[in-house]
């Protein structure tokens, strides 16, 4: 847990200090002396912007002589992101770090996770002429968990864990960005995707789509299995934000990727839509929905009431989300 705190507090801290000192700086040289030309100027603009948010949802339930019955509960999300971005005449650079964890406490049972999330972006990108829209670029993206996840009520064994899995994604292509609509369209026809599975026993077990390890016929370990699987396909993103009423805004995020040597048109699905809703300043509402597919991720389940749990094939994930809370933005 030591490693995923340095690791956090290592991605918040180069991120601000790519904007630290500058925002916006011109200079320029137009003294006049005898030693040199009055005529020359040296300019140097450098733009960032930056945002930063922090954001913490609460719920609570609690009863008390309640006839209708229930069990006190209560619910928390905390969520951080941090956005650097920098453009100079046909560049564009983009850095985004976006963490988020939550926690479900019931009366009765012991604490659980509701959601865990890690990510990291980054595109840099450059265009023929101040006029186009379009850019060739290029991206890299990591995202992975902070701590343990199980296949409640059996928190013994752990179904993934910090970099179990963890995915990378490196690839270029183009991308169409239209600032005023705020819509971004990158298409990657070569991207490199690597999956991490840093634990052992699920890599032995060829979870998240590594390959598995090798036994003999009473089931002892011949060979380990792989901790690294490593892609080469077709990436579509795209990122659309806008505000279609007073105070609520609507952001679609959507990632398509398929592997050209392993089941070609077999895709990889990543969806989130959320509609935020502004009440003032520090009080936010938000709804929201997130589907993920992938074919390499597999469920396990009790199938057959034995108490352990079977490996079964890949399903869709879906997520929904509700809350409201307190955010801060600078």
């Amino acid at each position: 847990m030591k490693f995923q705190i340095l690791l956090i507090l290592f991605c918040i801290t180069s991120l601000k200090s790519l904007a630290s000192e500058y925002k916006y700086l011109v200079s320029r040289d137009t003294t006049a002396t005898a030693s040199k030309d009055t005529t020359n100027t040296d300019s140097m603009l450098i733009y960032w912007t930056e945002k930063n948010t922090f954001g913490m949802n609460l719920s609570e339930v609690a009863f008390v002589n309640w006839n209708s019955g229930g069990n006190n509960s209560v619910s928390a999300l905390f969520y951080a992101n941090f956005q650097r971005d920098f453009e100079k005449d046909l560049t564009i650079w983009k850095n985004s770090a976006t963490m988020r964890y939550g926690i479900n406490a019931q009366e009765g049972r012991e604490i659980r996770k509701t959601e865990d999330e890690l990510r990291l972006s980054s595109s840099f990108g450059f265009r023929k002429d101040s006029t186009s829209n379009w850019y060739y670029s290029g991206k890299f993206s990591f995202n992975t968990q902070f701590s343990n996840g199980y296949k409640y009520p059996d928190t013994e064994v752990p179904i993934s864990q910090f970099m179990a899995p963890g995915y990378t994604f490196l690839g270029a292509g183009t991308e169409f960005s239209h600032p005023e609509e705020e819509l971004t369209v990158y298409l990657s026809p070569i991207t490199f995707k690597s999956t991490f599975v840093l634990d052992q026993k699920l890599a032995n077990e060829g979870m998240f789509g590594v390959e598995p390890a090798v036994t003999d016929e009473l089931g002892n370990i011949i060979k380990e299995g792989e901790n690294l699987r490593t892609e080469f396909g077709f990436l579509v993103t795209s990122d659309f934000s806008k505000e279609v009423f007073d105070n609520v805004a609507l952001n679609n995020q959507l990632s398509l990727y398929s592997d050209y040597l392993n089941k070609f048109g077999n895709i990889d699905v990543d969806w989130q839509l959320n509609v935020n809703m502004k009440v003032n300043d520090f009080v936010k509402a938000n709804v929201g929905s997130h589907i993920r597919y992938d074919d390499d991720v597999k469920f396990k389940e009790d199938t057959n009431g034995d108490g352990k749990l079977e490996t079964s094939g890949p399903r869709v994930q879906l997520k929904q989300m509700l809350g409201v809370g307190v955010v801060y933005e600078f």
